[in-house]
């Protein structure tokens, strides 16, 4: 009883009551420091009607969407590749894990180098006209920027989930397939993937949280810049909130984006585990 109230208190402390206490703070007219009056749906129908909220809500939703096909497929191939029988497979291991330990400002400003003056002085010297332009700086390439420095570090992680999947499978099965015949692209197909749909569902999760609450790249890489057109929905709730002082819309936000990652999550998780029972 004892052991099991310490965890608790201190979940119902650092969790809950933070959480509820953000919730009712989101219907009054919180200044950051106290409120003075009850302020009803005012900050939701506030935050409701921001048009540079949607935008930066459908611009998170095509970085998720782009990044969880992206990294899983890439986590996905380096996988199959690091549990290959390779003498060197330790070494890649390692090596394609790196990414992930360093991080997200760090990572940020390394890349924000790379695009900047990296890329572009080579790019100019050997007249490659692709990169001679600071992709930061480009509206349209800011984007692929951002998922390029993501599928980067977060491929690392993802890979260690279908490494333990792919060891998981039983050797047996995959010798019958053999001596019945089956192709490596089959074997692929039919059994590996079928058996590994619990770390596709762990995977795909992750990858679709960490998307949606993606901010250090973000703000060390691009800042949300050019004129705010990079800016996900962590950033924007945070300048919403700290740089123009819009602490209650800001707060009715950040609950509005739990709402979408939290249904967002159980519809991912539901089809997932759909699929789970029907292979």
């Amino acid at each position: 009883m004892v052991f099991g109230a310490i965890p608790l208190s201190i979940f119902l402390a650092v969790l809950v009551y933070p959480f509820a206490q953000g919730l009712f703070l989101t219907f009054t007219n919180w200044n950051g420091f106290k409120y003075t009056k009850f302020a009803g749906l005012v900050n939701y129908t506030t935050s409701l009607k921001d048009s540079h909220f949607w935008t930066t809500l459908g611009f998170t939703l095509k970085f998720v969407v782009v990044s969880m096909i992206l990294v899983n497929a890439v986590a996905f191939g380096l996988a199959l590749l690091v549990t290959a029988k390779l003498k060197s497979s330790n070494i890649f291991r390692t090596f394609f894990f790196i990414p992930n330990l360093i991080g997200g400002v760090v990572l940020g400003v390394i890349w924000q180098f790379i695009f900047n003056t990296a890329l572009v002085s080579i790019s100019t010297k050997f007249n490659i006209p692709f990169f001679q332009d600071s992709w930061i700086s480009d509206t349209n390439k800011a984007f692929w920027a951002l998922i390029i420095v993501t599928v980067w570090q977060s491929s690392g992680y993802m890979m260690i989930i279908y490494i333990t999947g792919l060891i998981s499978i039983e050797q047996d099965i995959l010798e019958a397939a053999k001596v019945d015949g089956a192709s490596p692209l089959r074997m692929l197909t039919s059994i590996k993937i079928p058996l590994m749909a619990q770390a596709f569902t762990i995977a795909l999760f992750l990858t679709m949280r960490g998307g949606f609450m993606a901010y250090d790249v973000n703000l060390a890489l691009t800042g949300g810049g050019p004129y705010r057109t990079t800016e996900l929905i962590s950033m924007h709730i945070f300048q919403e909130a700290f740089a123009f002082g819009h602490f209650g819309t800001g707060q009715a936000k950040a609950v509005l984006m739990f709402i979408m990652v939290a249904f967002a999550a159980l519809v991912q998780v539901g089809v997932s585990k759909r699929m789970e029972v029907q292979q």
